[in-house]
């Protein structure tokens, strides 16, 4: 139980803000809606309710991936945030036809709600409270690809490297940016709805809610069905070909291989070396290309092989370098 408790501290710290957030709106829509049977406030309470769930269980995950390698299990357990990712997403998916069906049946039968401040007060401080969360989660994905931003340049810059995020945080990011904006719509539907006879728009954006819900759904689930079955970080796989060619006494690649395990990367590399050195040239070679391969950002284990030069050259795929990625070509080889 200690251990578990130790593990929960290394847990992803915006998908556990993101939870008790998303849980406390819950609670508050559900309490106004309750009171005024507004239906874009039923689909925000099914929203955070549902972010709520699922983010508890990626925080629980994300904690539990870095549990270190047993005997029964050599790998380690980074693939755990994979399969509890995949289980949220179901959760999410269930509430989202909830919606979609609150929605239509509203739009078939359209009713008028009371309590407007209430309602709006609600939106707003959803508005508020996602919005933060959001921003805290596009900056924890700025320092996880080392890019400092600060403010809406803080999201825009998240955005563009939201392929680079952790695979919880990403989920929270776009759990989030979905919650924010499903309040904003939720927020003009309410007053359209109120001032004008066109009531239906409640149900319509409850609509556009639980399809926003699914779109999410739907990124996530394919992203860590790939992660849990196995997925190649094809820009780290370059880099590292590139740093494996620049070492001198490296002649060919015969095999590399970088594999997301979680939130963390797995590299086995077989290289050809010249049959004329010692063993302990060799031994020397080795050391030097696992300092840099395990100085590279999310690299936590590597396995490096070395075979003769057979004058074939098997390694010809290198693409551009990256320059994203933090090099360390400053440890030099002996």
């Amino acid at each position: 139980m200690g251990e578990f408790f130790s593990l929960l501290k290394q847990g992803n710290k915006p998908s556990l803000l993101a939870a008790f957030v998303n849980l406390l709106l819950g609670i508050i829509k559900g309490v106004a809606y309750f009171f005024t049977g507004n239906v874009a406030m039923f689909a925000e309470m099914m929203h955070s309710l549902g972010d709520a769930a699922n983010q508890f269980f990626v925080f629980v995950g994300s904690a539990l991936s870095k549990k270190a390698p047993t005997r029964k299990f050599p790998t380690g357990f980074g693939r755990v945030i994979n399969l509890v990712c995949l289980f949220a997403v179901i959760i999410v998916g269930i509430l989202a036809y909830e919606t979609i069906l609150e929605g239509w049946h509203h739009i078939l039968h359209p009713t008028t709600s009371t309590g407007l401040w209430i309602v709006l007060s609600v939106l707003a401080l959803g508005i508020i409270l996602e919005g933060s969360v959001l921003l805290k989660a596009a900056k924890e994905i700025n320092t996880e690809v080392g890019i400092q931003a600060h403010g809406l340049t803080a999201f825009i810059k998240a955005l563009k490297n939201l392929g680079r995020a952790k695979p919880a945080t990403k989920l929270v990011f776009m759990e989030d940016s979905v919650a924010t904006s499903g309040n904003v719509l939720a927020f003009i539907a309410v007053l359209v709805a109120h001032y004008t006879p066109f009531v239906q728009i409640e149900g319509i954006v409850s609509i556009i809610i639980g399809a926003m819900m699914f779109f999410v759904v739907g990124v996530v689930f394919l992203e860590n069905a790939r992660g849990a079955i196995g997925e190649t970080d094809e820009e780290m796989l370059n880099h590292i070909a590139y740093l494996v060619s620049d070492n001198p006494h490296i002649t060919d690649i015969r095999k590399l291989v970088v594999i997301k395990e979680g939130e963390a990367l797995h590299v086995e590399l077989m290289a050809e070396i010249d049959p004329s050195v010692t063993v302990a040239f060799a031994d020397d070679v080795r050391d030097d290309l696992m300092k840099q391969i395990l100085g590279q950002k999310s690299v936590t284990r590597a396995t490096i092989y070395f075979d003769e030069d057979d004058g074939v050259t098997n390694w010809s795929h290198i693409g551009e370098r990256p320059e994203k990625l933090k090099t360390h070509d400053n440890l030099k080889t002996k």
